[in-house]
């Protein structure tokens, strides 16, 4: 099967609000009173040091240009291995984080010598954020 030509198949705003979530779980789970306050630490960084980062779209554009073509691969996988239904979605794209996402960050934290907190707190945001893409992506194939 030619899983390109399934590209014109795929649902769009599936892929939009997959996307929107992603932005939104992302920002909620690195929220000082929800686990951004303990990542901080694991990276040895204060909400100070994170605020003069200079970089502006430099930092934010190829993080939305990596989450959004998660999602579209998402929806390209899901669609051309004949993945339906929301639970299915979510379960795929479970497994998909936690073999390529938890285990990238194992592997480079790990060589990086990054507390095991970094690596957990990461792997923990792109589990759920894969997960509900697939549910969302999934329930809309």
């Amino acid at each position: 099967m030619d899983w390109l030509s399934s590209i014109s198949h795929i649902n769009w705003l599936a892929i939009l609000v997959a996307f929107v979530s992603s932005m939104v779980i992302g920002f909620v789970w690195y929220m000082p009173a929800v686990l951004g306050r303990q990542w901080m630490q694991a990276i040895g960084k204060t909400e100070e040091d994170l605020k003069k980062i200079d970089g502006g779209a430099g930092i934010w554009i190829p993080m939305m240009v990596a989450a959004a073509l998660t999602s579209i691969l998402l929806a390209i996988l899901i669609g051309s291995l004949g993945v339906h239904g929301s639970v299915a979605g979510g379960f795929f794209a479970l497994v998909m984080a936690a073999v390529f996402r938890v285990g990238g960050h194992v592997i480079h934290n790990g060589f990086a010598g990054r507390p095991s907190a970094v690596t957990l707190i990461d792997s923990g945001h792109d589990i759920v954020a894969m997960t509900v893409a697939g549910v969302i992506i999934g329930a809309w194939q």
